[in-house]
């Protein structure tokens, strides 16, 4: 074992250990992938890990999602004010909003890293459950008026592990709570062994480097991931930047929620403020933001509007004040409000409302407005399964495609899924959610021209539509943007709005609303159409050359369907050769260069 007293490392040492440090955090994720039960975990990837210093600051966090992992220092500092013994050995479950965690369906599992008698670092696995013991099969309870209506177990930094053996109480009171329990265990396990894994090989990274060593590489890398964030700031114009949007309204909710952002960018100080203080209190329902989703929002709308290779840790984020208020519903939850569906709608909304504040810097800044709304491609459905003796099931689906953002350098990413997953998270495999549940997938299609127009454009909406095969099936969303699209930024357009319907065995079609809970028959079916991603700059701007482009791609597509199913499309101009038709209208030119 090599030790050194230096106080500051050479350069490649550093990039190699933490390029170590990185790949710890995807051996991390690659456990949890390869060892999770539910497909919510294994299919969608619907989990973040992390690794943060023993003095509670975020270190690492390759591959995270955006809204899970930047607060997870809250979390780590519960565990240790909360366990003044903590010990080499441990283990500790959090998924207690009101104390750092993001909502009470992420399970957090926390190792503390000890080596040579000294609490180095903390391996956090997070994981979205397939069940967490709400009142009502879902983990997104939007209706839920309070915490005690919404059901969910809650668990503030309790321990399930003591000298690496289990508490069995906490396991056997989340068996009686959940409805598919093996399911659970065996999602919970992988979480324990996500963060196990990661204690092996920061210990094996101690043993090599030496403890001093390892010591000052943590500080010497915060440190410069704080420089880095010191120049990208200094590179910005001096401003004060106000935002405002809207979350749609809810059966329960008829008025929405009005959402604002306020930003300050002091480039001499080297210093963003970020205020939230301003929005509405908490609601009497599910979408109230927990304070670790409200940081996570702000800075994740940040860090996309910021150059990619700035480091997302505590030394970055030195530079950024959030201001919060308790009690408001972009903010600190006062209990008992309900913070059920605080990592998407209203995180969503603030994602979007900051890194489009970031637009107004000028041309080359910020982006646009990525789609909203976990619809029915994001369902959880749940009932008995006619396949296995009618066992039951429960999962949230992940076959949503969601139109990402333009920004300043590209069309908007058609796989995104939603601003708090940012392309991170992956979709479904068809055939393996038929296989799992009783459902059948009857269309997924992109539709094209509907991205937000630009000079360069959102990301198109999608389409999907699935039926069941069993005797019922309960399907429940979150929803957003069927009222409010995702906007376009510096003359770009706004994105296509979100539709949701059910569709019954006699063919009666009825439009659903956000919130939605449907109850499935035989020959019953759902059909969602995702929102689209707004555009960004002036679509009379877009390269002449990506629009021809656009419109003989788009023409190919309709004359091969028209040679398929004899539909004539008579809305777009013909093609002569390899160019666009002269006999086009000028009217039906300027809608083609918003395609």
């Amino acid at each position: 074992m090599t030790d050194t007293n230096n106080s500051k490392l050479d350069t490649v040492l550093t990039a190699v250990l933490a390029n170590r440090v990185d790949g710890i955090v995807r051996e991390m994720t690659n456990t949890m992938l390869k060892t999770a039960r539910s497909a919510v975990i294994n299919s969608a990837r619907d989990f973040s890990c992390a690794i943060v210093t023993g003095t509670n600051e975020l270190f690492a966090c390759a591959e995270g999602l955006p809204i899970h992992i930047f607060g997870t220092d809250l979390q780590t500092k519960v565990m240790c004010d909360n366990h003044p013994d903590i010990a080499e050995g441990d283990c500790y479950l959090h998924n207690d909003p009101y104390s750092g965690n993001t909502h009470a369906a992420d399970h957090a599992f926390m190792v503390p890293v000890f080596f040579e008698g000294e609490h180095h670092f903390t391996a956090v696995a997070k994981a979205h459950q397939a069940d967490c013991g709400n009142s009502l099969p879902t983990t997104y309870m939007s209706m839920a008026k309070d915490v005690y209506e919404e059901g969910a177990l809650i668990f503030p930094a309790v321990r399930i592990q003591r000298d690496y053996k289990m508490v069995g109480d906490v396991v056997n009171m989340m068996q009686k709570r959940i409805r598919v329990p093996s399911q659970w265990y065996g999602d919970f396990m992988a979480g324990i062994s996500s963060a196990r894994i990661a204690e092996r090989r920061l210990k094996e990274m101690c043993a090599k480097y030496g403890k001093e060593t390892v010591k000052t590489f943590i500080t010497s890398w915060l440190n410069y991931s704080e420089q880095r964030m010191v120049n990208a700031v200094r590179s910005l114009p001096a401003a004060k930047l106000e935002n405002h949007g809207r979350h749609d309204s809810m059966p329960f909710l008829p008025e929405g929620i009005p959402l604002q952002v306020k930003v300050m960018v002091d480039p001499d100080s080297a210093y963003i403020d970020i205020d939230l203080r301003d929005n509405i209190d908490n609601v009497d329902c599910g979408l109230n933001q927990s304070e670790a989703t409200a940081t996570s929002a702000v800075l994740a709308g940040l860090f996309n509007s910021l150059n990619s290779d700035v480091p997302q840790n505590a030394g970055s984020f030195r530079r950024v004040r959030v201001h919060l208020r308790e009690g408001a519903v972009a903010g600190i939850p006062k209990f008992p409000h309900s913070c059920s569906v605080a990592t998407t709608n209203v995180s969503d909304r603030m994602i979007n409302l900051t890194g489009a504040a970031f637009a107004q810097l000028g041309d080359g800044q910020g982006l646009a407005e990525g789609a909203v709304g976990p619809g029915v491609g994001m369902a959880v459905v749940s009932g008995r399964d006619p396949r296995f003796n009618g066992a039951p099931f429960i999962n949230q689906i992940h076959l949503n495609i969601n139109g990402g953002p333009a920004s300043p350098k590209a069309d908007g990413w058609i796989t995104y899924g939603i601003p708090v997953v940012a392309g991170l998270m992956y979709r479904d495999s068809i055939e393996i959610d038929e296989l799992k549940h009783p459902l059948e997938v009857r269309r997924l299609a992109l539709i094209p021209g509907t991205g937000g127009a630009g000079r360069f454009r959102g990301a198109p909406s999608a389409e999907i539509e699935f039926g069941i095969k069993s005797d019922a099936m309960t399907v429940m969303y979150p929803g957003d943007g069927q009222e409010e699209p995702p906007k376009g930024v510096r003359g770009g357009l706004d994105g296509a709005r979100a539709e949701r319907f059910v569709i019954r065995k006699n063919g009666e079609s009825t439009t659903l609303t956000n919130a939605a809970r449907i109850e499935l028959a035989p020959g019953d079916a759902v059909r969602g159409i995702d929102c689209s991603g707004g555009g960004y700059g002036s679509p009379l701007e877009r390269d002449p050359e990506r629009v021809l482009h656009d419109v003989l791609e788009r023409y190919e597509t309709e004359e091969r369907a028209a040679d398929v199913y004899g539909v004539i499309f008579d809305s777009y101009p013909v093609r002569d050769g390899s160019k666009v038709d002269a006999r086009a209208t000028d009217e039906k030119r300027r809608a083609l260069a918003t395609i």
